[in-house]
């Protein structure tokens, strides 16, 4: 009786027999490329965003509740101010039920509230302005090779118009930021090119017409003297 174990059956030409099986690694086996069959797939495509035309920074953004007969419906107020570092810069607010329309609205108020300032050749301005509004009080002056020196939205105001070398000193206590940075637009607005757009923003219109009228008072009161 022969204890031998028995040979197993090989193909003629000692060729090892190859598996379509699909493998666990991705591939199939008995394919050198270790590919699918059917083609290879095509690289994805990405689609960059499209630059904002201008930068913009946030003030403010508040969430106001208002009482009404049928109960509290609130709204979202946001102020933002945008610029193109080239000594362009604009100031809006907006308010809506939903944040990105409001946003959107601020953007659309800034866009038209929009002006060119008048700058030196070092992007600085060309000397001491300053103005106030509401309790908030604001002075900016050049200064030579110092850098910017500010805080608050006054600081980001400064670096969306691409403005270098200026000193600006907050005189007030005020942490109203949206009030700061009325009153950096308003002081800037000193300083305005000629060629910049005529429609001037509706809180710096008020301003001007409250200054008329002191004046105008001014006048009376010494003519009856």
């Amino acid at each position: 009786m022969d204890t031998t174990t028995p040979k197993q059956n090989t193909p003629t030409g000692g060729a090892t027999p190859t598996s379509t099986r699909p493998d666990t690694r991705g591939g199939y086996r008995g394919n050198p490329n270790n590919k699918r069959e059917g083609g290879d797939r095509k690289p994805r495509t990405f689609f960059e965003k499209p630059k904002p035309e201008f930068d913009q920074k946030m003030v403010s953004i508040r969430r106001v509740t208002r009482v009404v007969a049928g109960g509290r419906r609130m709204t979202f107020a946001v102020a933002l101010a945008i610029g193109d570092k080239k000594g362009s810069i604009g100031l809006g607010t907006g308010k809506a039920g939903d944040t990105s329309l409001a946003i959107a609205k601020a953007l659309r108020q800034a866009k038209k509230n929009m002006f060119r300032i008048k700058t030196t050749k070092e992007m600085s301005i060309p000397h001491q302005v300053s103005s106030k509004f509401s309790s908030s009080k604001l002075t900016m002056m050049p200064n030579r090779g110092k850098g910017l020196v500010a805080g608050s939205t006054v600081r980001d105001i400064l670096i969306l118009g691409g403005l270098k070398n200026v000193t600006a000193k907050l005189h007030s206590g005020s942490k109203n930021k949206l009030n700061n940075a009325r009153v950096a637009y308003k002081t800037l607005y000193q300083l305005k090119a000629i060629a910049s757009l005529p429609k001037v923003a509706p809180f710096i219109a008020e301003s001007e017409e409250e200054v008329k009228v002191e004046a105008k008072e001014k006048v009376i009161i010494e003519e009856v003297k």
